[in-house]
């Protein structure tokens, strides 16, 4: 990404605050001028004492050249405190909005990406994470650079070069040949560096996505004693890091040796000129300081430009990563525009294949047909494609071929918003939002009143609990055991209320009791709706109007339990597997003989 893709990129952005943009465009032309006072102040004093000392007067002729030069050095540190506050707030309070916008525009647009977005490798949490939030750091930073440190600096240098050449037209030509030289091999040091900093942006994004994990597989780590080999894993990256940034050191620095050398010549060129033009009589000895004053504003951005082209061109890797990831218009969810007020749940699924991301197919050619207003329940070993059939019938992922519908009508068709309003989702691992348990159990219906949300949670079997808890309903939700926040999410899908329920493993992390509780509420809610259960428990299983068996993604028995259960097949393996780990023999007998006293 070149700067002129990056400012019209980011124009956009600024256009909503243009009249800080012109307030700043005003006070920086303000500023240069007054920032060349004390060239035309220097070269006025010189010339006037001078001339005071060679007219034989003293200090009594003097004070009008000092009087003057006093107001005016004066009036204008005056102005340009005013002009320096203002050029620094307005930049710093456009900075900080288009921060703010450009991270509400990447929310709002991450938002609409569909779920393989997220399931891609280069789009882990931790990477994500890093570009986007440095993204936004360069941008902003580009931002104030531009108008806070750039413009100030050129307008100083062009307005500095023209008083130059209207002294004196070699003087200013010799100022004139040096920015471009310098231009040059500044440039020249960006192209080199260049591809070292996609480097450093890339070993970044990997340190803080192992950082991450660290965290989130402590429990692991230290129960495998694995903290050397972990540590071990982020040495060698951070090495890998060092040695890259110590490459690009190396590199910076034999550039700003030979840039230095440049700025210095062109001093070097200035200073032999005057003098020899104040020796011939074309010039006075005050316009030999005026003259290296002037150059020290020309060559002012000189001196930062290596700082501030670094700078920009750091920015711009995260700032085309910042992009990438705001226009990737191909991972927009995709959306019907159909919508159904008399939903019913029928869903037909018609030679349906699905390959994720990585290549594995999960799913091969499933047939199956799901009837409104009855429990359905799909069964099968880890990995054979239940929850990602659940995945596409919630549209979550779409199918690579074959037919998904819903009430006669393709599911591709349906408004999406629409389609996951009338559906409920209740996994294993349920996500838990840090804030209240109010806050949580809500979140199934923004518009729920208090009582409401006690509904749900007495339904869900989580009330009584709560109430023991110090806030109450104000609690923090996140503090809440595993089972309890299992629960919580349970009890949203309640005061959601949808006519269709996808319920993945959803008493997975619960006790015994409490299992028991949840499939009573569970079956009360599934009363003349639509149900899609995936459960490792027989008496869900049992409970099910009709079962689906799966075996490494391929649809193998279809019927009642009673039906799968006479041909002997993979539902029969399954469920005596499923009865062998329950000890169902045992406490069959045990039940039996305490029965029997």
């Amino acid at each position: 990404m070149s700067l002129i893709d990056l400012f019209h990129k980011l124009r956009r952005f600024v256009h909503p605050y243009r009249l800080l943009v012109v307030a700043t465009l005003f006070l920086t032309l303000v500023g240069a001028f007054t920032a060349q006072v004390n060239a035309w102040i220097l070269r006025y004093a010189v010339d006037s004492i001078s001339a005071i000392i060679n007219h034989g007067q003293g200090l009594k002729a003097g004070y009008t050249v000092l009087i003057t030069i006093t107001c005016i050095l004066l009036g204008k540190e005056v102005l340009n405190t005013f002009v320096q506050f203002g050029q620094k707030y307005f930049g710093e309070r456009l900075r900080i909005l288009v921060a703010q916008d450009l991270a509400q525009a990447m929310i709002e647009k991450i938002l609409t990406y569909r779920v393989t977005f997220y399931t891609d490798n280069d789009n882990e949490a931790g990477r994500l994470q890093t570009r986007i939030d440095r993204g936004i750091a360069s941008l902003t930073r580009l931002v104030q650079i531009f108008f806070i440190e750039i413009l100030p600096l050129f307008a100083n240098s062009i307005i500095a070069l023209i008083m130059m050449f209207y002294a004196n037209f070699y003087v200013g030509l010799i100022g004139l040949c040096i920015i471009p030289i310098y231009f040059y091999v500044t440039h020249r040091q960006a192209l080199k560096l260049g591809s070292w900093r996609r480097k450093q942006r890339d070993y970044r994004e990997t340190k803080s996505q192992g950082i991450i994990s660290i965290i989130e597989s402590i429990m692991v780590i230290k129960s495998f004693n694995r903290e050397q080999l972990e540590s071990t894993k982020q040495l060698t990256l951070q090495k890998e890091l060092t040695d890259n940034q110590m490459k690009t050191r190396h590199i910076s620095f034999v550039f700003d040796g030979i840039k230095s050398f440049i700025e210095q010549f062109g001093v070097v060129l200035i200073i032999i000129l005057t003098a020899f033009l104040v020796l011939n009589g074309q010039m006075t000895i005050g316009a030999i300081m005026f003259h290296i004053l002037l150059f020290s504003n020309v060559s002012a951005p000189i001196r930062q430009l290596h700082r501030i082209y670094d700078e920009m061109n750091d920015g711009l890797i995260y700032a085309e990563s910042y992009f990438q990831i705001l226009e990737a218009d191909n991972e927009a969810e995709p959306s019907g525009q159909y919508i159904n007020k008399n939903l019913k749940g029928l869903f037909e699924l018609k030679q349906v294949n699905f390959t994720y991301p990585n290549g594995k197919q999960a799913l091969h050619d499933i047939n199956m047909r799901i009837e409104p207003n009855k429990i359905t329940a799909l069964v099968g070993l880890s990995g054979a494609g239940k929850s990602t059939l659940i995945n596409l019938l919630d549209k979550f992922y779409t199918p690579d071929s074959g037919q998904i519908y819903l009430d006669g009508v393709d599911l591709a068709e349906y408004d999406t918003h629409f389609l996951r309003e009338n559906i409920g989702l209740v996994l294993q691992r349920n996500h838990i939002f840090n804030g209240t348990i109010e806050e949580n159990i809500r979140y199934g219906n923004p518009n729920a009143d208090f009582d409401t949300v006690v509904d749900a949670a007495k339904k869900a079997f989580i009330h009584d609990q709560i109430m023991l808890l110090p806030e109450q309903y104000q609690s923090k939700a996140l503090e809440l055991s595993g089972g309890q926040q299992q629960r919580i999410a349970i009890a949203r899908m309640f005061i959601k209320n949808p006519p269709i329920i996808f319920l993945d493993e959803p008493t997975a992390s619960l006790d015994a009791i409490a299992t028991e509780q949840i499939k009573n509420s569970l079956d009360a809610i599934k009363k003349d709706r639509t149900v899609i259960i995936i459960s490792h428990s027989i008496s869900q299983i049992i409970d099910s109007d009709y079962i689906y068996v799966m075996k490494d993604g391929r649809l193998m028995e279809g019927g009642t339990h009673e039906e799968l259960y006479e041909q002997n097949g993979t539902y029969s393996e399954i469920f005596n597997a499923m009865a062998r780990s329950l000890n169902i023999d045992k406490i069959t007998d045990k039940i039996g003989k305490i029965q029997n006293k």
